[in-house]
């Protein structure tokens, strides 16, 4: 599959829809893919924070994986709900799942009731690996854009980020030295606009893709939950 036809499905729900369709068996195992891929290192990170345990973490992560692949969350509604939430709580069902088919004796701080009674500390840790996650696609859309290497605007927006203080002639310079051309300050300045204009766009299609409504309401309100909003808020439609 190129990368138009699967930029082609990575907008809201379609890419859950795409990985249960009947019929077409081809589609539905690269959007399939395409979930593990999107999703796996949120699932893994929040899993291994509830476990506590690599093995355990990496059992678990396996079989959602697996579930994944083989179309399990065909039942997936954006009528009930975004998708991570849902995703959350196929996450939790299956620990307790885990733990009920284990039969040993949990110590007190893993014990079944352990996610109930951290619902607020879990729940902020799958948001915060969630919102990574998000970045993390949103620069892997950027470089994929450049034939998997760094190009200009993606090595502008990178140093941005490391160097926020930085004045447009110190990333200039640095910004020559990483392309091997002399950039000028206000040539610098462009190419951020630039850059952070696609990053922008990346990333709110990255973030629409879990949503369960189109509205722009719905999708600053998601922003907004992940921390993100401040980060493009000048380049939402207004």
């Amino acid at each position: 599959m190129t990368e138009e036809r699967i930029e082609a499905i990575q907008t809201r729900w379609s890419l859950i829809r795409n990985a249960h369709l009947s019929g077409k068996p081809e589609t539905a195992e690269e959007a399939r893919r395409l979930l593990v891929m999107r999703y796996a290192p949120a699932i893994r990170r929040y899993l291994g924070g509830i476990l506590r345990n690599d093995e355990d973490a990496d059992e678990v992560a396996q079989d959602v994986m697996l579930r994944l692949m083989r179309g399990d969350f065909a039942g997936a509604d954006p009528g009930r709900g975004r998708f991570r939430d849902l995703l959350k709580t196929a996450l939790r069902n299956m620990v307790r799942t885990s733990w009920q088919k284990s039969g040993r004796r949990k110590s007190a701080d893993v014990e079944l009731d352990l996610i109930a009674k951290d619902d607020a500390t879990h729940d902020a840790e799958w948001t915060s690996q969630w919102r990574k996650t998000v970045l993390d696609n949103t620069w892997n859309r950027m470089l994929a854009e450049e034939e998997g290497r760094p190009g200009v605007q993606y090595q502008a927006l990178k140093l941005k980020t490391e160097f926020p203080d930085d004045s447009s002639e110190a990333l200039a310079e640095k910004l020559s030295r990483k392309t091997g051309t002399e950039i000028r300050a206000d040539n610098g300045r462009q190419i951020l606009r630039r850059a952070r204009s696609r990053f922008a766009a990346h990333l709110i299609d990255e973030v629409r893709a879990g949503l369960d409504a189109e509205s722009e309401e719905r999708l600053q309100e998601e922003l907004a939950a992940l921390g993100l909003l401040e980060l493009i808020r000048g380049f939402l439609e207004t």
